[in-house]
């Protein structure tokens, strides 16, 4: 059976690396579009919780049909109790929708561990980052992409470089970079319909001008460059909203004039936004930020705010070409760069945004997602290409 003719009845198995609780990123725009025309079950990575006598599965439904189950295990269980717990519940799930069109979506390899012994009607990877370049990446990503791209029927990529880097390796790779939910973000813009948002209280005292970031705080942040440009610009705000991932929150630079404020709510960035003068971008250039397309690039031009970024290849090009974003090397010319935005007229570049945004939408992205499953023609039959035994997966029977 293959997915042809609708999603109506479809389960899909979305296998994430990234928490539904979380930044809110692409997996949560493309599945709150799915949940409504298909049923959605969203598979997280185990929690080792120190308090657990023994393991437990954690649900919740966020959105009407999408159900999130998260294995709970007690702190210091095994790799091999990992992949049987993950293995049971897939099961379970599959077991209550038998006869149902299935759709395997994968955002990590690692989830073939315990997933690629089980047939599908539909297998999605969907690729937004190149995560065997991030800090702490298993040693079994690498073999285990090669397998998922081997299975896959279609493989979607969140940036240009990426898009590059796998259009080699599969038949069916399609691009499918960042996008926005503009009207999410223009409410953040004066003058926006509804009126003014009210500065949030731990922003208040913050005084003005303000240049903000949001997004994880992780290696791929230049904090060297922040403290740099906190040390240049001492008549600017920095306002750093987002958490603390994979470094040492000790490491981050302090000063009068950076203010970490945590994770916030996605509702709650343009509340934010509505009262920064300007937004940055400060990535580090190294292996973590080579394929990277930052999904706050359009996110800030929505919000109506000039940004300078570093010269991240998909912020380059297109943004960057398009003189919709400023883009500097070093701390000296992202200082001078925050100066020329700052001080130009917001409506000239707001025009020039708004025409460019007005090709990126989530919802266009998902009907066109939508469209290319729907036509998929099968790579293999229904029974080829799955790993009966996934490379590097512990021999740990069910039930044992």
């Amino acid at each position: 059976m293959r997915v042809r003719n609708g999603l109506d009845a479809s389960v899909f198995m979305c296998f994430s690396h990234l928490r539904w609780n979380f930044v809110f990123q692409r997996p949560h725009h493309i599945f709150s579009r799915i949940e409504k025309e298909a049923t959605v079950y969203f598979l997280e990575e185990p929690i080792y919780d120190g308090d657990a006598a023994a393991p437990r599965i954690d649900v919740t439904t966020p959105l009407e049909h999408v159900t999130v189950v998260t294995p709970v295990l007690p702190q210091g269980a095994s790799t091999g109790l990992a992949l049987e717990a993950q293995r049971l519940i897939l099961s379970d799930l599959l077991a209550r929708h038998a006869g149902a069109p299935i759709v395997f979506w994968y955002y990590t390899p690692m989830a073939l561990l315990f997933s690629a012994h089980h047939p599908c009607d539909l297998c999605v990877y969907d690729c937004m980052d190149e995560l065997r370049a991030f800090r702490g990446a298993s040693e079994q990503l690498e073999p285990l992409e090669d397998a998922l791209l081997r299975r896959a029927d279609v493989v979607f990529t969140g940036g240009r470089s990426l898009f590059e880097a796998k259009r080699r390796l599969h038949p069916n790779v399609h691009l499918f970079p960042s996008s926005v939910d503009a009207g999410h973000f223009a409410a953040a813009r004066p003058g926006a319909a509804g009126g003014p948002l009210a500065d949030p209280p731990d922003q208040r005292a913050i005084p003005r001008p303000r240049v903000g970031f949001f997004g994880v705080l992780d290696e791929r942040l230049d904090t060297d460059l922040v403290a740099d440009l906190a040390r240049r610009r001492a008549d600017l705000q920095f306002v750093m909203l987002g958490p603390v991932a994979k470094i040492d929150p000790a490491d981050l630079p302090q000063a009068d004039n950076i203010h970490w404020l945590g994770i916030k709510r996605y509702a709650d960035l343009p509340a934010y936004m509505a009262h920064w003068d300007a937004g940055f971008m400060p990535f580090a250039r190294n292996d973590a930020t080579r394929f990277i397309s930052p999904t706050k690039t359009p996110e800030f031009l929505a919000a109506g705010l000039p940004v300078v970024s570093t010269p991240i290849r998909d912020v380059v090009s297109p943004y960057g070409d398009e003189n919709l974003v400023a883009i500097a090397a070093t701390a000296e010319a992202f200082a001078a760069a925050l100066d020329r935005v700052l001080a130009e007229p917001r409506a000239v570049r707001q025009a020039r945004a708004d025409a460019f945004l007005a090709g990126l939408s989530w919802d266009r992205t998902w009907a066109e997602m939508r469209r290319r499953l729907l036509s998929v023609q099968p790579l293999t039959d229904a029974a080829d290409g799955f790993l009966e035994t996934p490379v590097g997966s512990p021999a740990v029977p069910i039930g044992s």
